[in-house]
């Protein structure tokens, strides 16, 4: 099966039509479904949208439960957390609804863990981290584009002197290299091949 425009978070099970991954929707699967959005809804209280998944948390008084569900606690209700809470052994702790995010110095509030400046993000050779609330991707490096080949997603060099975004002068050559390209005047002319005299 070949699919023209590619499926970015999916696979291509006929001509042009896509079957997405969980957590993807849209023609190309290059769109984050918002589960949060869905009936019936998936989480009981508050519901967070991520890329590609959900995290359910629950109201300030309540606790969350291993199903999903919100239990009343009278303690968590005065420890005051912003995203919920779990009582182990009478102790009350509050709750991150992510691995990406980590307890403020207050202990009630969640703050952001920048797996790409930490070195907890992997990502492929070719690929570079970019930060989220709560998580990461990796996308293609600078020069790269993904596409679809051979049943797999790849990060694959743009050859910028086909798709005419070099910025090579009219009288010089256009070179395509592993993610980038190189200009070189032409017989006659002089210079860096930005600029030929």
């Amino acid at each position: 099966a070949i699919c023209g425009h590619g499926c970015k978070y999916g696979e291509c099970t006929g001509p042009n039509k896509c079957k997405c991954f969980p957590g993807f929707t849209g023609k190309s699967c290059n769109q984050d479904l918002n589960e949060c959005g869905l009936k019936p809804r998936p989480c009981e209280h508050r519901c967070m949208n991520t890329h590609g998944s959900y995290k359910c948390y629950c109201p300030n008084g309540y606790m969350l439960m291993p199903d999903g569900t919100c239990a009343s606690s009278r303690t968590c209700a005065m420890v005051n957390c912003q995203y919920g809470c779990e009582e182990v052994k009478g102790e009350v702790q509050c709750l991150c609804p992510s691995g990406g995010l980590q307890l403020g110095p207050n202990g009630r509030t969640c703050i952001d863990i920048d797996e790409c400046s930490t070195g907890k993000a992997v990502c492929s050779y070719n690929r570079r981290c970019v930060n989220t609330f709560g998580s990461y991707y990796c996308k293609c490096q600078l020069g790269y584009e993904l596409k679809y080949i051979s049943s797999h997603y790849d990060c694959v060099d743009v050859n910028e002197c086909v798709t005419n975004t070099h910025r090579c002068n009219l009288h010089a050559e256009c070179l395509n290299t592993e993610g980038s390209f190189k200009c070189k005047c032409k017989q006659g002319y002089r210079g860096s091949g930005f600029d030929c005299t």
